[in-house]
């Protein structure tokens, strides 16, 4: 009788998670009401605050643990001495944007909606924000790797900040097309390699006009 009920439970739990992350990725986060996914998930609003406290719990529930999976595929990545600096960079900026891609309906959801700073020295308390904020020092540390050495600390942080707007900006171009993950890796993917040298290449040039200067 327990396990019964203990599936009937997994089983509302999970269809709970499924409409917030189907109406949260159609209407917005901030559109959608906690009595709507409660109707979509086939539940009383009771019933769904018996599981999570809030949407915000809910946008925890969906994100932590495919951006803690993408963490640890660029972790290992950045770790692989086989490949040099670039290399590394390469790989984990095209894993970022395939993940991406391939989360294109959940991409607001797990990067923008409730975001704060990822760049500040403060470290953030929310669970969440913490994971956005390690995969952006992944980031960080991969392109960093590549520059010459350099006490600007605040002109390394711009670097970083600039690699991941133009990230962002890959991604947010195919967030509405049509075409799958995989057409769309295999179609643009030299394209995208090539921007990421361009903007290595900048960094790397915004570097030597700085040491011509002193």
């Amino acid at each position: 009788m327990g396990s019964r009920q203990e599936m009937r439970s997994e089983e509302t739990k999970n269809a709970i998670i499924k409409a917030a992350g189907e109406l949260f990725s159609q209407k917005g986060f901030e559109a959608v009401s906690i009595r709507e996914i409660a109707k979509a998930a086939g539940c009383s609003h009771t019933t769904l605050y018996i599981y999570f406290a809030d949407k915000e719990a809910l946008l925890h529930q969906l994100s932590i643990g495919p951006l803690k999976a993408l963490q640890e595929q660029m972790e290992a990545a950045l770790s692989d001495s086989s490949l040099s600096p670039e290399g590394r960079l390469k790989r984990v900026s095209l894993q970022f944007i395939a993940f991406c891609l391939l989360h294109r309906t959940m991409h607001t959801l797990f990067f923008m909606v409730k975001a704060s700073r990822v760049d500040v020295a403060a470290e953030p308390t929310e669970e969440l924000q913490i994971q956005r904020t390690r995969l952006f020092e992944v980031l960080r540390r991969a392109l960093l790797a590549c520059l010459p050495e350099h006490d600007q600390q605040d002109e390394n942080l711009a670097f970083a900040r600039i690699y991941t707007y133009t990230l962002q900006g890959i991604i947010g171009t195919y967030t509405h097309s049509e075409e799958t993950v995989e057409q769309l890796l295999e179609r643009l993917t030299p394209t995208f390699e090539l921007s990421l040298e361009v903007l290595l290449e900048g960094c790397k040039q915004v570097l030597r006009r700085g040491e011509g200067r002193g």
